[in-house]
């Protein structure tokens, strides 16, 4: 039963990736059979961060980089909630880079779908944090001079206890990476290949469909070694899959009080129990 309908029209070009990763989101979430009242979306500015306008959800939209504090901060709220936060790589890994680092240190239990497209899709092409150096871009005419950012390396390094990288073009491997992470009791990261047709003309999706490798489906995903070169390998060669996928208590376990005998959303408030403690800075 299809629970998780799509809108039927979007803003996205023709070609984009952000049509089937949305299907590919529909889908994992239908497959899971998870009820529409405990899932929330929640996203930043962008062209991905359009997708809970185009999935019938409960969501929250915020500002630019901003969509990891309002994803924790509702997953805190109410931690019976499967919480996504999803946006592009400019959103998650620029302006909101530090709320990126963070939630993996706390290890946050969400999911995190990046719509990865090396480019701002959505103000005219410059280049993001993950651009390749030496790209040509419709800002930097003289080609990026910046290393560019290595979000599944950096998310290792940090201490994520799920890190996959996909591909849009691959919807099987997708959903299968999506529904895992959906699962995964922690933060999770799923950075998402997918091209820009109309600003990035090098990371087309034949480009991507020429390089992409997915992992042997035997592969240790224990092994944070072989995890952390796999993150690194970018080229000819660019494996897709779950990285690394190892459990540790997440954010909400360690701080007890969080969850208690229910929900912070769920409890009843009694301004008065603070009335002793606000005497004393009378």
């Amino acid at each position: 039963m299809t629970v998780y309908q799509l809108t039927e029209e979007t803003a996205w070009c023709p070609g984009c990736g952000n049509p089937m990763i949305r299907r590919a989101v529909q889908q994992a979430l239908n497959e899971l059979g998870l009820p529409p009242e405990q899932v929330v979306m929640v996203a930043g500015i962008g062209q991905a961060a359009k997708m809970p306008q185009y999935i019938e959800m409960n969501s929250f939209t915020g500002l630019h980089g901003r969509s990891l504090p309002a994803a924790i901060g509702i997953k805190l709220a109410n931690t019976e909630l499967t919480v996504i936060a999803q946006s592009g790589d400019g959103d998650n890994y620029g302006e909101g880079g530090n709320h990126f680092i963070s939630a993996i240190r706390r290890n946050i239990d969400i999911a995190h779908f990046v719509h990865d497209n090396q480019v701002y899709g959505l103000t005219k092409g410059q280049a993001s944090p993950t651009t390749a150096q030496g790209q040509i871009t419709s800002v930097q005419s003289g080609g990026v001079k910046a290393m560019p950012f290595h979000p599944l390396a950096m998310a290792l390094v940090t201490g994520a206890g799920f890190v996959a990288r996909g591909f849009s073009g691959d919807h099987e491997q997708l959903v299968t990476i999506m529904k895992a992470a959906l699962q995964f009791k922690g933060y999770a990261l799923v950075d998402i290949l997918q091209p820009c047709v109309v600003w990035n003309k090098i990371n087309t999706f034949q480009w991507y469909k020429k390089r992409v490798q997915p992992l042997d489906d035997n592969h240790d995903t224990s092994n944070w070694d072989f995890a952390f070169a796999a993150a690194r390998q970018w080229g000819e060669v660019i494996p897709t899959g779950i990285l690394y996928q190892v459990e540790k208590p997440t954010y909400d376990e360690q701080y007890g009080f969080i969850t208690g005998s229910a929900p912070l959303a769920a409890r009843e408030l009694a301004p008065q129990q603070a009335e002793p403690l606000l005497q004393r800075f009378y």
